[in-house]
């Protein structure tokens, strides 16, 4: 039966003279029913490529190999690829990249991406995120998961409740910003269960979520340059409690008053009282103007 418990993990980790990180934000889920909630979440299938980010001893390695084609697990800690190394390295299924997922903490390793490609799915597969996320790379990693290629269909992760609460806030509320409008833009979020830190060896501070994510096919996107869009959204929170207008205060205050009014949005408002829908009817609007 695939999975670790505890017991398993820390005899595993002791015969190789490891420890968890805190600086990796290594927090091995142990809860072996919400691994399997999880990975059934995914609903994978064995045309699938998986991507997992951050596998540590391969536990929920084990589940992927059972359900997907192929796993692509990226890991950072040179302890832990070793361990990945003896158990998963004579599996042709199975493709380790040491290293960072993240590229200048804010992009997904171009690497990551090259050897997804290497390997695609099989006919009527699909690329999927299926991962127990540290929680200091999530956001980014979600955020540039959603228009990169190749492209995914589906995200499965446990992250950081706070995080996971950001994705989804509706707007006027504390934890709405430039993540909520964008995500909300580009794909569906559906919060699974929510996990105590009990289930996790070390035990984390806060509480955790596990959700699924699905990206929205480009033509169901309402924005025609997700770069600039993105742009835009967080260049209008970097002063959240400051009017909308000072997003356009070098234009022509004639031309400006055009945008806000093709946008049907006040230019008194402040970023975090417009919603994802006038977010993307202002950069449409932006966009119209400026030809």
């Amino acid at each position: 039966m695939p999975g670790q418990t505890l017991s398993e993990i820390r005899a595993l980790l002791a015969g190789a003279d490891l420890a968890p990180r805190h600086r990796y934000g290594q927090h091995f889920l142990i809860d072996l029913n919400l691994m399997r909630k999880l990975v059934d979440a995914a609903d994978l299938s064995p045309a699938d490529t998986v991507l997992e980010v951050g596998p540590g001893t391969g536990s929920l390695t084990e589940f992927l190999l059972e359900h997907a084609g192929r796993v692509v697990a990226i890991e950072i800690d040179h302890g832990f690829q070793a361990i990945l190394r003896r158990r998963f390295g004579q599996q042709s299924r199975f493709t380790l990249m040491q290293g960072d997922a993240l590229a200048a903490k804010h992009r997904v390793n171009p690497l990551v991406l090259r050897i997804l490609l290497e390997q695609p799915p099989e006919a009527g597969g699909a690329y999927k995120l299926v991962a127990n996320l540290p929680y200091q790379i999530a956001t980014p990693l979600l955020v540039d998961l959603l228009h990169v290629t190749p492209g995914f269909e589906r995200l499965t992760c446990t992250i950081q409740k706070e995080v996971g609460e950001r994705l989804s806030s509706p707007p006027r509320t504390a934890n709405y910003g430039p993540v909520s409008v964008i995500m909300q833009t580009m794909a569906d979020i559906t919060p699974l269960a929510i996990i105590p830190p009990t289930a996790f060896w070390p035990r984390p501070q806060v509480e955790s979520v596990m959700l699924t994510i699905r990206p929205r096919p480009t033509e169901q996107i309402e924005v025609d340059d997700i770069p600039a869009f993105i742009a835009l959204v967080q260049r209008g929170f970097q002063q959240r409690r400051k009017m909308i207008r000072r997003l356009l205060r070098d234009w022509d205050e004639s031309a400006a008053l055009v945008v806000f009014q093709r946008a049907g949005v006040n230019p008194d408002a402040r970023p975090e009282e417009l919603s994802p829908t006038a977010w993307q009817t202002l950069f449409r609007a932006l966009r119209r103007t400026a030809k």
